[in-house]
């Protein structure tokens, strides 16, 4: 059970220039495969609230059709970060099509934010051979999680279940900001909140978390 919301140990092995916990004994939040104008209004209102600095692992695609709710992620201080153009499945394709990947959303997020992403998270969390060399040339990072909410299951209690029991002061959380959660992702949100305070953590930035 434990190792459905937190990665086993091996894998950090295999992948050791991987950042899988905050550095700083602080709670990040992050969100895959947004932006949507369904949940991304309503997750930056709740971390709006409670005054949260979250990391936006955005699909390309998306950005390109809803450019607005890139530039209000980051005019509120969030970052965002490389989760491919298309939320392609990296070990499906050859080496060619994984670099136009992260190639085509970077320059997006160049051409229309003026910013070079510093981080990346592979679709699904599948990571193919050679990524780590191909980040590397792209100066990014590869940042996975250490805490797996099935949020897109769309169920509240397994959401609780993982917060309750795996949170701890130094996780990375993964939650989506798509239309599979946006039934539950204000609730989720709010329990997080309760429990982090709850247990005396706290969150912390992405920049701080991370470097």
């Amino acid at each position: 059970m434990k190792f459905k919301f937190r990665p086993p140990f091996i894998l950090r092995t295999v992948f050791p220039d991987t950042i899988w916990e905050s550095k700083n004994n602080k709670i990040l939040l992050t969100f895959d495969d947004g932006p949507n104008p369904e949940t991304t209004p309503v997750i930056l209102e709740s971390l709006g609230k409670n005054s949260i600095k979250a990391l936006f692992f955005c699909v390309g695609e998306n950005l390109k059709k809803f450019p607005e709710l890139g530039k209000i992620i980051l005019y509120q201080g969030h970052t965002i970060g490389n989760h491919t153009y298309s939320h392609t499945n990296l070990l499906t394709v050859g080496k060619r099509k994984a670099h136009n990947e992260i190639l085509k959303f970077n320059n997006i997020m160049e051409n229309n934010y003026g910013i070079f992403p510093r981080y990346f998270r592979p679709p699904y969390g599948l990571m193919r051979p050679g990524l780590q060399k191909e980040l590397f040339n792209f100066n990014m990072v590869n940042i996975m999680w250490s805490l797996l909410t099935f949020d897109y299951e769309n169920d509240i209690n397994i959401v609780k279940f993982a917060i309750e029991n795996y949170l701890t002061r130094n996780s990375i959380i993964v939650f989506h900001d798509n239309v599979k959660c946006g039934e539950i992702i204000t609730e989720s949100l709010n329990l997080t909140f309760r429990s982090v305070k709850e247990k005396g953590f706290e969150f912390g930035e992405p920049s701080e978390c991370l470097n």
